[in-house]
C-alpha cells in the first residue's frame, strides 16, 4: 500500500466511525489511475445500460474492427456505420462515439490538458459530449485521472452502500450524502471506493 493510501486510511478511519471497520474488512485500496483517456471514455459510453459482460464483448469487437491503433478518434471517425453496427453498437451509441471522436480530434475536448484542469473544469469539458453526463465525467476523474476527492452523489452503488452502512431508512438524497461525505475530505474518492468494494462491486469504469 502506498503512503498516500495509508494516510487516507488513517484519515478516514479517524473521522468516520462507520468507515473504520469497513476499511479494515475491505483491505488495501487498489485504486489506480488508467492512462488511455480516449479509450476509457469510449468504454464508458459502450457500457451504459448494459451488463459488464456485454460491454466488454462489444468493446473487444469494436477495437478489433477498428484495426491498427484501436480506440483512436480518427479510427472511429473513419469507421462506417456497418462497422460500428457490426460491433454491436446501437444507433444512439454510434452517434455518441462519433461525437466524442470529433470533439477529441478537434480539441474541443482537450485530452492532453485534462490532467492539468480542476475537477469542475474537466466535468465542464466532458459533459457537452453526447452520451456523457456528470456521473460519467466523475468516474473519469476517479479512474482515469486519479482524483482523490470526488463524491459522485448520483452513483447508485454509493447511495446503496451509505444507506446500508449508515442505517438509513431510504437512499440518501444529494444533500444528505454530501453531508455524510464532508468528513471524508480530501479523500472522498477513496472513501467511495471502499463503500463500492464493501458491496462487492465497482463501476464499469474500473473493470
Amino acid at each position: 500500500m502506498t503512503p498516500e493510501f495509508q494516510k487516507a486510511r488513517r484519515h478516514l478511519g479517524g473521522r468516520d466511525t462507520v468507515l473504520k471497520p469497513l476499511i479494515r474488512k475491505v483491505g488495501p485500496c487498489t485504486l489506480v489511475a488508467a492512462g488511455d483517456y480516449f479509450a476509457i471514455l469510449v468504454r464508458s459510453i459502450i457500457a451504459q445500460q448494459i451488463s459488464t459482460k456485454a460491454a466488454k464483448a462489444i468493446a473487444e469487437r469494436l477495437q478489433k474492427a477498428l484495426g491498427r491503433g484501436g480506440f483512436r478518434p480518427n479510427n472511429i471517425l473513419k469507421a462506417d456505420e456497418a462497422t460500428l453496427r457490426g460491433a454491436g453498437l446501437s444507433a444512439n451509441k454510434q452517434r455518441s462515439l462519433l461525437d466524442l471522436a470529433e470533439k477529441c480530434a478537434t480539441n474541443v475536448v482537450p485530452l492532453r490538458h485534462l490532467p492539468e484542469m480542476a475537477d469542475e473544469e474537466v466535468i465542464d469539458a466532458l459533459i457537452p459530449v453526447r452520451g456523457i453526463g456528470r456521473w460519467t465525467a466523475e468516474m473519469f476523474l476517479i479512474f482515469a485521472l486519479g482524483r482523490r476527492d470526488v463524491l459522485p452523489v448520483d452513483d447508485y452503488g454509493l447511495r446503496t452502500g451509505v444507506q446500508r452502512h449508515y442505517g438509513l431508512e431510504e437512499l440518501p438524497k444529494k444533500a444528505a450524502l454530501t453531508a455524510i461525505g464532508e468528513p471524508w475530505r480530501p479523500y472522498r474518492s477513496i472513501a467511495t471506493w471502499f463503500i463500492w468494494r464493501s458491496l462487492g462491486d465497482v463501476p464499469q469504469s474500473e473493470k
